[in-house]
Parts: C-alpha cells; sequence; structure tokens
C-alpha cells in the first residue's frame, strides 16, 4: 500500500494496542504505524522482543535501526505490515535510492560532494556519471547481490545491456577499439573518451557490486584482451576482439601456476613447435584464474624455446577447467587450468617469440591502475556504512561516535581514503597527458607504489571497521554483512596484480634507477 493511501493514525490510538494478547499488536517506524499481529510468532528475534514496553504500541524506530537495516522495511512480506501513517507526519528516513548521490560526509569523492570542485572532471564528466551511476545501480546491483550469493556467473542479460551501451569496450580505456561506437547512448564521443571516464566507470561498479561478482562480470577481460589488442595480429583481432566487446564470447588472463606467481620468468607451462612449425603444442597448468571456468578465451603465458611467449588459446581438445573456492563468491569463476597436447596455430602468438615478458609487463600498469580505483571507491563504501552506524548505534544511552576510539579510527579511515583517492586522480591526470611510452617510463613505480598503499589501507579500513561494528562486523548477514564480506575478501587486492610487498619494492627501484647521479645531502 503507497503512502498516499494509508490512513491517518492519531499516536494514542497506535499507544492503546500494547498488550501481550492483543490481537493488534501496533509499532511506528519512522512515523508509519505496522501491525505485527500475525508476524509476532515469526519474528526471528522471538516474541518478547516486540512485548518489551519500550516498543509495543511505542515509536520504536532507534530500535529498529540499531537492529536491522533500511531494506528490510522495503521487503513485500513486511511492507504488507504496514496499516497507517502518524497523524500529521510524513516518512523521512530512507535506504539506498538508485542514482543518488550520497548526502553522507565522505561518501562521496570530493568532485561529486556539495560545494568542492575538482581540477579533473568536466562536465561531460558529470553527466556521464550520473548516467554510469543510474545504471549500474538499477541493473548490475540486484545482480550482484543475487550472484554473490548463489555463486552463480553474472547473468548473460546484464552482460547484453553492458554490450547495448559498449561498457565492455569503455573498460579497456580510450584508445582505437572505441572507434565507431556509441558510448553510453551518445553521451561521449570516443575521441573524448579519457582515463577519468573508464575511472568513473570502475568506481561506480566497485560501489555497486561485491568482490566475487566484481571480478566475475568480465574481470578477466580487463586484463585479458589488451594483449590481444596490442599483439595480436590483425586477422586475430579481427576474429576475436567483436566476440569479446560484444559479451559473445570470454577471455582470461592464464599466467599465475602453483609454482611461480610473481615469479613469472619461473613458469613450467610449456609451448613446443609442432613438426611442421605450424601449431604450438601446449602442457602444463594454470591456478587462481579468474574467469577461467567460463572463459572461451585464454591469453596463457608459456616457456618456449626462446624463453617466455604468450599465446592466445581457444577452449578446445586438451583444455580442462576446473573451480577453485576461494575466500570470495564462485560467481568469480577462478579456476585451475589444465593444458594437455593442446594444439594451437602459431599465428595465435601475442608479440614476439620469447619476448612475453614486454607483452605482460605492458599490461600491468592498467590492471594495477583498475585495481586502484576499485580500492579507493571500496574503502569509502565502508566509510559511510560506519558513519550511519555510528550515529544510529546507542552505547551507554549515547551514540556510539560519542566514544573518543571510535571517532579516531574514522579518521585514520577517512584520511586513508582521501589520501588514496588524490594520488589516483593524480596519476589518472598524468595518464591523460602521456603516451602510453612515457606512462610506461614514467607511471610504472608510482602506480607500483599506489597499489600497494591502496590495498594496505583497505586492509587497515577492514580491521577498523570490525572493530567498530563488533559481532555484527563477522556476520554474513544483517547491520555488518557489507562489514563483514570486505573483511573477508580485501586479501585479495592486496594479492591480485602484484603483491604488495613486491609492489612497494618496485616503487622503490625506480626511483633508485632515477636517482640525478650528482644529488649529495
Amino acid at each position: 500500500m503507497a503512502s498516499a493511501q494509508l490512513r491517518q493514525i492519531p499516536r494514542k490510538e497506535v499507544g492503546k494496542h500494547n498488550q501481550p494478547d492483543d490481537l493488534a499488536s501496533w509499532v511506528i517506524i519512522d512515523s508509519t504505524v505496522y501491525d505485527l499481529s500475525r508476524f509476532k510468532a515469526m519474528h526471528p528475534g522471538g516474541l518478547s522482543v516486540l512485548l518489551d514496553p519500550e516498543v509495543a504500541g511505542q515509536d520504536a524506530t532507534d530500535a529498529f535501526f540499531a537492529l536491522h537495516r533500511y531494506e528490510v522495511l522495503e521487503r513485500p512480506p513486511y511492507k504488507r505490515l504496514r496499516i497507517g501513517l502518524v497523524e500529521g507526519e510524513k516518512p523521512h528516513l530512507h535506504g539506498r535510492i538508485a542514482g543518488q548521490l550520497s548526502k553522507v560526509p565522505y561518501g562521496e569523492p570530493t568532485w561529486l560532494s556539495d560545494g568542492y570542485y575538482s581540477p579533473y572532471y568536466n562536465e561531460g564528466h558529470r553527466k556521464f556519471h550520473e548516467a554510469v551511476r543510474q545504471f549500474f545501480d538499477e541493473i548490475v546491483y540486484p545482480d550482484a547481490i543475487d550472484r554473490e550469493a548463489d555463486g552463480k556467473r553474472p547473468s548473460q542479460s546484464v552482460i547484453d545491456k553492458m554490450t547495448a551501451l559498449n561498457m565492455h569496450a569503455m573498460r579497456m580505456g580510450p584508445g582505437k577499439h572505441l572507434q565507431g561506437r556509441i558510448l553510453m547512448n551518445g553521451l561521449v564521443k570516443p575521441e573524448e573518451f579519457d582515463y577519468f571516464h573508464e575511472l568513473i566507470i570502475t568506481q561506480e561498479f566497485a560501489r555497486s557490486s561485491l568482490r566475487g561478482y566484481g571480478d566475475g562480470l568480465l574481470g578477466g577481460k580487463v586484463i585479458g584482451l589488451p594483449p590481444v589488442l596490442n599483439f595480436g595480429s590483425e586477422e586475430l583481432k579481427a576474429k576475436v576482439v567483436p566476440e569479446v566487446l560484444e559479451g559473445r564470447k570470454f577471455i582470461c588472463l592464464a599466467i599465475s601456476e602453483a609454482h611461480a606467481g610473481s615469479d613469472v620468468m619461473g613458469l613450467q607451462t610449456t609451448a613446443e613447435k609442432s613438426e611442421d612449425g605450424k601449431d604450438w603444442i601446449i602442457n602444463g597448468s594454470k591456478k587462481w584464474i579468474t574467469n577461467g571456468t567460463f572463459a572461451d578465451y585464454f591469453t596463457v603465458g608459456c616457456k618456449t624455446e626462446d624463453g617466455f611467449t604468450v599465446i592466445l588459446v581457444e577452449r578446445g581438445p586438451g583444455v580442462e577447467t576446473k573451480q577453485i573456492k576461494t575466500s570470495y563468491s564462485t560467481t568469480a569463476g577462478t579456476a585451475y587450468i589444465t593444458f594437455d597436447n593442446v594444439r594451437v596455430p602459431v599465428g595465435n602468438t601475442l608479440g614476439e617469440e620469447g619476448g612475453g615478458i614486454f607483452v605482460i609487463l605492458s599490461n600491468f600498469n592498467h590492471e594495477r591502475w583498475v585495481m586502484c580505483c576499485a580500492s579507493a571507491r571500496s574503502q569509502r563504501g565502508i566509510i559511510e556504512e560506519c558513519l550511519k552506524w555510528v550515529t544510529q548505534r546507542k552505547v551507554f544511552g549515547k551514540p556510539l561516535h560519542s566514544q573518543a576510539v571510535i571517532r579516531s579510527k574514522l579518521a585514520a579511515m577517512i584520511a586513508r581514503a582521501e589520501s588514496a583517492q588524490n594520488w589516483l586522480e593524480n596519476i589518472t591526470y598524468q595518464m591523460c597527458n602521456m603516451s602510453y611510452r612515457q606512462q610506461a617510463g614514467k607511471l610504472a613505480g608510482q602506480i607500483a607504489l599506489l597499489k600497494s598503499y591502496s590495498t594496505g589501507c583497505g586492509q587497515d579500513t577492514a580491521r577498523d571497521a570490525v572493530q567498530i561494528f563488533g559481532g555484527r562486523g563477522v556476520t554474513q548477514t544483517g547491520m555488518g554483512r557489507y562489514i563483514e564480506h570486505y573483511h573477508r575478501t580485501i586479501p585479495f587486492d592486496a594479492l591480485l596484480g602484484g603483491a604488495e610487498d613486491v609492489l612497494a619494492d618496485l616503487g622503490v627501484r625506480q626511483a633508485l634507477r632515477a636517482m640525478p647521479k650528482d644529488a649529495r645531502l
């Protein structure tokens, strides 16, 4: 029943329905009157909670929001319990509203906050952001919740709707692959699309998604397709790229093995030429490969006679994939892959034979930058959850934020998220103004350090958030479910794309390499 159709009920009338044996047990939540008569026996928290003198027949708004998220009130079974509005009052609280900017302090990046300015974003970026947020809130978020829970791969209907907007192509960043495409219903021209547009997509995706689903919704494409785009033959690109960017086929990056992770040159999967020299024959295995369970193409790192070579393998005879269960949902399609005498045309070689290390290293900057975008935005979402919680949670008769130790944790969380976002936007601006070769020379160290810093900040924020939410922060349902999820899955950010310690060391080594010979104290 819509609010306009609900009858007006005086508060005194509500107060009369508060007895244990009353056939009509009423409560008020946000000026809305609920009749709990038929619900009392089914209440998950037991009957005694509803019979509490401060709840039965009373305004139970504070008591309700100390235990439940707003979304509970929006579920059909509970909507049916509404019988009226308190006379002369209107509901004023709300939960998640699709497409709307958050008014919670630090709930949005500065450039999206009222009264603040940014030199990086123009009006076109703002209109683009508005449309992207609406899309992710309405189309992606519901599917993310369902698929994270049931473990199935992201729905093809969502993938198709992303295709209609050329979202898959935009997630690859600026480039020739955008030419001739209508982006986001014409909101931005291909030649005007820049890294800030891609940053917007990535951050809105992180905001409206969950960690496993975030990788499952073709995260493998973001890291597996660039080697094809940048190093594949024209014939190979003409076949593969349209299929992948239109969401008809899926691709993943298959580098890591049980024997080698960051040590790319230690890979043991082999590729040998056939006797006629026309095919590669590949043998070996790959592990922890995102989207591997449902991929049609695999960008595979192999040991060859000349060193290390990257080859595009199409799913077929000899290719086997098995699901690996990790800390996040199986919707990510994390796989163990075996190659048993798999024959692949030599024309599927990406880059030079023996030159695979350059192919992979050229891919790292963008992959790590994408992860920095997602990390900074995910931390902000946790801060928003915490600020809401400390405001509505009461301890010792006062809001939780009355405790100095809680405010100290919030201060640290905010500082980490803001510093990561500002460093990220600075690097993104450099990317917009540097050639690909300049980026490789000047930004590899900066991006490596930012990723190490961002994911380290994320782990600190996850730990602080659990302390703020207490037991709810380690419970997969209810008030702290997003905190629990973030705390459980944050290690993925710290490992994927390069472990924190390895990247921090890379950043310092890059800096030392640029040290001027004449610098002295």
